[in-house]
């Protein structure tokens, strides 16, 4: 009967219900969304794991906290922007999960000129860390416009 106390004792220290696990990776999702719209590129990156992959569309897949950093950087540069999106699916397998969303982006030149919006779907992979933190590994999305 120990046994089986202690079993219950270290799954509920290191197994997460998956609907806990689903939740954080929302709030991942969030935490990277008011990024965005604050243009705070460092918080971002920091959603990612050191290693991570950023394929956006129209250029070069960008590997790496600093290169995804840069990326937005370089958006939130030339750009203010606004951002609404959102999973409609959150998959998880063991340390592994994937969550695939909607994304709708307003931009508005910082020199002057007319806001602009674009709508775009995507996927995201996400890792658990040792700590329990779930991370991006891979994000890749793609525009519905034409």
């Amino acid at each position: 009967m120990r046994w089986l106390t202690a079993a219950a004792a270290l799954c509920l220290l290191g197994c997460a219900a998956p609907r806990d696990d689903v939740a954080a990776i929302q709030a991942v999702s969030d935490a990277r969304a008011e990024a965005f719209r604050r243009g705070d590129a460092a918080a971002i990156a920091a959603r990612f794991t050191n290693d991570g992959l950023l394929m956006a569309p129209g250029v070069p897949a960008a590997r790496g906290r600093e290169a995804v950093r840069a990326y937005y950087q370089k958006l939130f540069d030339e750009f203010e922007a606004d951002l609404e999106s959102g999973y409609d699916e959150v998959e998880v397998s063991g340390d592994l999960a994937f969550g695939r969303g909607f994304a709708k982006v307003t931009v508005r030149p910082r020199h002057g000129g007319e806001a602009q919006s674009s709508t775009a779907k995507y996927i995201n992979i996400l890792r658990r860390q040792p700590n329990g933190e779930w991370l991006t590994t891979h994000d890749i999305w793609n525009g519905n416009e034409p």
